[in-house]
């Protein structure tokens, strides 16, 4: 409900902060590599260093020790579009303020992924000179062209408002938050929602496409909750059990799909949503993270 909180200028709305390792928020001069951990739905800075599980921050310090890594913290209430707007802002003043930062790389998972891509899109429409610095964008398990769980609720929320009887159960779903409404279908760009009554978003073939930087490398990870490699329609639709695997690997129809190269792309299985980032029978992943970002 993070968007309720700030139309209503609730001191508990979370702001958009940067974070160095020690959690404490970056101020210190930065030079050469930063590489940025964005968080996903309802979780927080704080999520990528869960105590006891492997921690992807510490696996690139290892793998990259020159490099300098940061993570953001904000509001996933609000619009992706939003988010990605206030993103774009703060990786400018980043670089205005450290001149010396060479290569920016960003590391989404889930809604982390479509915040950096929206960011991307905002820095470069208005001209900012971080876009430029911008090396890879990694995202793990995105939904790029929607999550099945928001699609349902949805779904059922629909049906419920149409039954006299229930209208104020139909209510309570649309308390959640317009962040939450976005990743239907994938939603980055406000000309996704500006136009739709009340907060909703427009249908998935009408989205506009938002294509990814020609000079970033851009990997995409998906996972599957099946333990081994099964090729089969229910599998891929199932996914991690949030995301499925057609959507984190950003294939559509032709005008929406993102143009990666297909060895930019690997599903972990056995693996669920939350364990891309916490569990330690990822760890292998993490590493292949690293040889990607080193390569």
């Amino acid at each position: 409900m993070g968007d309720h909180l700030i139309t209503h200028h609730n001191p508990l709305a979370v702001s958009m902060v940067l974070y160095d390792e020690y959690n404490r928020v970056q101020s210190g001069a930065l030079s050469g590599r930063v590489i940025i951990l964005c968080h996903g739905l309802c979780m927080s800075h704080l999520s990528w260093q869960v105590s006891g599980e492997g921690n992807l921050g510490e696996a690139l310090v290892k793998h990259l020790p020159k490099a300098t890594v940061l993570y953001l913290n904000y509001n996933t209430g609000r619009r992706i579009s939003s988010n990605g707007r206030s993103f774009a802002k703060v990786l400018q003043d980043l670089v205005e303020n450290n001149p010396d930062v060479t290569q920016i790389d960003l590391i989404g998972h889930s809604m982390g992924g479509l915040l950096s891509r929206s960011a991307l899109f905002y820095g470069k429409e208005q001209g900012f000179s971080w876009v430029k610095r911008v090396g890879n964008l990694v995202t793990l398990g995105s939904p790029h062209h929607g999550a099945s769980l928001e699609q349902i609720g949805h779904f059922v929320q629909d049906k419920i408002a149409k039954l006299p009887f229930a209208g104020s159960l139909a209510k309570l779903g649309d308390l959640r938050s317009a962040g939450i409404i976005d990743l239907r279908y994938g939603s980055i760009r406000d000309a996704d929602w500006k136009s739709t009554e009340g907060r909703s978003v427009l249908p998935a073939e009408f989205r506009h496409p938002t294509r990814l930087p020609l000079h970033v490398n851009t990997y995409l990870v998906a996972a599957a909750l099946i333990e081994t490699h099964y090729e089969s329609k229910t599998t891929s639709l199932l996914g991690d059990g949030l995301v499925s695997v057609e959507s984190a690997l950003g294939e559509y129809t032709e005008e929406h799909t993102l143009a990666v190269p297909e060895g930019h792309k690997a599903i972990f299985y056995g693996v669920n949503h939350m364990n891309l980032i916490y569990s330690d029978s990822t760890y292998m992943s993490k590493l292949l993270l690293g040889c990607w970002i080193i390569g």
